[in-house]
């Protein structure tokens, strides 16, 4: 990893992402961070970073993945040997309102990024392609919804359920043809839901914990009786280096937090966190704005990953439970407040989204 380009680097994961790799003592490289600043992207994630670094060992470029004329452009100036794209419409709330976006997004652009990367791979030497790598972030929600049992592995069938699913299904795949068809070096990695630092808003875990500070409504679909398995950010990105330098190439491998949670157990946890950090002057308690709502449309019931594959090859595991990495969000969403004051004010206020009407 020398010259890394990073698509979605001003989102949650990917912002994330670039810090952990700066303070990676073993990292010597630069970053080429490749975002449109969509909504979600935000710059003001990365102030440190380009405080210290821009210029010299990072760089930004404005651009669309789908562009394929400044796509080609940025892979013939920089000449990465490492592509890890983050870069795709991300909340299934917004597929149901927008699926054209996801598709487009999330399937054209991760096209025109094999692609380039396939054209710059064949001018490589020999030596050159054996460092080459394309990593590709996804989703646990590739899978669809599991029963009361069982956890997904590598091979398990693929059968998404929202637009957002499919779109990254389909980006999957085309990633695995590239790999197949063409011989691109090629790593896949599924993860289950994120949360940390930075995250945008819109979902659950900032949701909760910015309305519990505005004592506004703590919307919970249906009886909250969904489950998710948690990592957090930072043991993702973490494992994403283990997989880019350890991995074999045409490989996938799951990456989980070890933490199935119910969807109403990770907001009644948040409630009681922030009665003991920032105890309202309101209410006896954060759960008095506990509200239930209509279901999401087509709401899988159950994600659980299954992660020996990555913990037995390549020795990664979290180091997060969930019970110190969410103390440690909410703590950072706290003393943070102008980092999310900025988002309301320009971009969410948090309302509710993806009702599909």
């Amino acid at each position: 990893m020398n010259i890394v380009l990073v698509t979605g680097g001003a989102g949650f994961i990917g912002s994330n992402y670039i810090r952990s790799l700066f303070s990676d003592a073993s990292f010597s490289g630069k970053i080429i961070n490749l975002d449109k600043l969509t909504y979600a992207g935000n710059l003001e994630s990365l102030s440190e970073i380009e405080k210290n670094y821009v210029g010299t060992r990072y760089f930004f470029e404005l651009a669309d993945i789908c562009d394929n004329e400044a796509v080609a452009r940025i892979f013939k100036q920089y000449r990465p040997d490492t592509i890890i794209n983050f870069a795709a419409e991300s909340h299934v709330d917004r597929s149901i309102d927008g699926p054209l976006e996801f598709v487009h997004t999330n399937v054209m652009g991760t096209a025109v990024l094999l692609q380039n990367a396939l054209e710059l791979y064949r001018t490589l030497d020999e030596e050159q392609k054996a460092n080459f790598r394309f990593h590709h972030v996804s989703t646990d929600e590739v899978y669809g919804s599991l029963g009361d049992e069982g956890f997904f592995l590598e091979t398990t069938p693929y059968d998404p359920s929202s637009p957002y699913s499919a779109s990254k299904a389909s980006s999957d795949h085309l990633v695995r043809a590239w790999q197949h068809t063409f011989g691109l070096p090629v790593l896949i990695t599924n993860c289950s839901n994120n949360y940390g630092s930075y995250q945008f808003p819109e979902k659950l875990i900032p949701l909760m914990i910015l309305n519990c500070l505005e004592h506004k409504p703590l919307p919970v679909y249906g009886k909250g009786l969904n489950v998710r398995d948690w990592l957090y950010v930072t043991d993702h990105c973490e494992a994403i280096t283990s997989v880019i330098r350890r991995g074999n190439p045409g490989q996938t491998y799951n990456i989980g937090g070890n933490n199935e949670i119910k969807n109403i157990d990770i907001v009644l946890t948040i409630c009681q966190l922030l009665d003991e950090l920032m105890p309202s002057a309101k209410l006896s308690s954060y759960q008095e704005l506990i509200t239930y709502v209509q279901d999401r449309p087509g709401h899988d019931l159950r994600y659980a990953i299954d992660a020996s594959k990555i913990k037995n090859e390549l020795g990664w595991s979290p180091k997060e439970s969930f019970e110190t990495g969410i103390r440690k969000t909410i703590a950072w969403y706290i003393t943070n407040e102008e980092w999310w004051r900025n988002i309301q004010s320009k971009k969410y206020q948090q309302q509710r989204l993806g009702i599909g009407t």
